[in-house]
């Protein structure tokens, strides 16, 4: 009884004595040890799949809060509306719900997760800062190629700003290349058909309503390319970010 009490979790089995059994933390109703093991399993895929939530949340928001304040100081206009900052936060937080259902690179199973804050950190600045100067890119081609009207240039800041943070977590949620480490089918479908659903807004019944205007195929184009070369530097960064990382933890 002093070592289950003693013992950070304590497990006893069903039929052992009353004392034995008060101080467990765990009882085993049959004599198999295999439960705990799928426990444990099955925790460090929660931890594994709570870290991916943490790091792409955290460096999306310093990167949209440090572009949106940034562009205070140049726009004679607000660069989104209050009702589009809710609604691009809406469809985001949308597309994440799935990631519980998403698979664990077996290596992140292999030994126990630790709370990381160092990595935390790191990986906020750097991946929020990456993002926010594609942000300043798209600003500039919004401004200087298509010389974009308030309504124009919220549309494709939006536009842009919500499938690329969607369409990130892709690379964000494994240390290997996103070809090597498939997601769920549930997050893949969640995660496309949301950013289907913002190139689609501008075109919908509700586009007025919500401040946009219907931009035109060069804006899109000019956007894609601006996706596709943020989730290239991304996957990059990523892997030269873990590398020192590691780097510095061997020293």
């Amino acid at each position: 009884a002093p070592s289950l009490r003693a013992a950070d979790v304590g497990i006893s089995v069903e039929k052992a004595t009353d004392v034995a059994r008060a101080a467990a933390d765990i009882l085993l109703l049959e004599p198999d040890l295999g439960v705990l093991h799928a426990g444990v399993m099955e925790g460090r895929v929660t931890f594994g799949n709570v870290m991916k939530y943490i790091l792409m949340a955290t460096s999306s928001n310093f990167g949209n809060m440090f572009s949106m304040a940034a562009a205070t100081l140049f726009l004679p206009f607000l660069p989104m509306l209050p009702m589009q900052i809710l609604l691009n936060n809406l469809l985001y937080d949308l597309s994440e719900i799935p990631i519980p259902t998403d698979r664990v690179d077996r290596e992140e199973l292999l030994t126990p997760p630790r709370w990381d804050m160092h990595l935390i950190r790191t990986f906020m600045l750097v991946m929020g800062l990456v993002s926010s100067v594609f942000d300043f890119a798209t600003f500039w081609i919004l401004t200087h190629v298509f010389c974009a009207s308030a309504p124009l240039f919220r549309t494709g800041w939006f536009v842009e700003s919500l499938v690329t943070q969607v369409l990130v977590i892709f690379i964000i949620r494994t240390r290997r290349s996103p070809a090597q480490s498939l997601p769920s089918l549930l997050l893949t479908v969640t995660t496309v058909g949301i950013a289907i659903t913002a190139a689609m807004l501008p075109w919908s019944p509700l586009c007025a309503d919500l401040g946009f205007i219907r931009p035109s195929a060069a804006l899109y184009l000019a956007l894609a390319a601006v996706a596709a070369a943020y989730l290239t530097t991304v996957e990059g960064v990523k892997r030269l970010l873990y590398r020192h990382l590691a780097a510095t933890r061997t020293r």
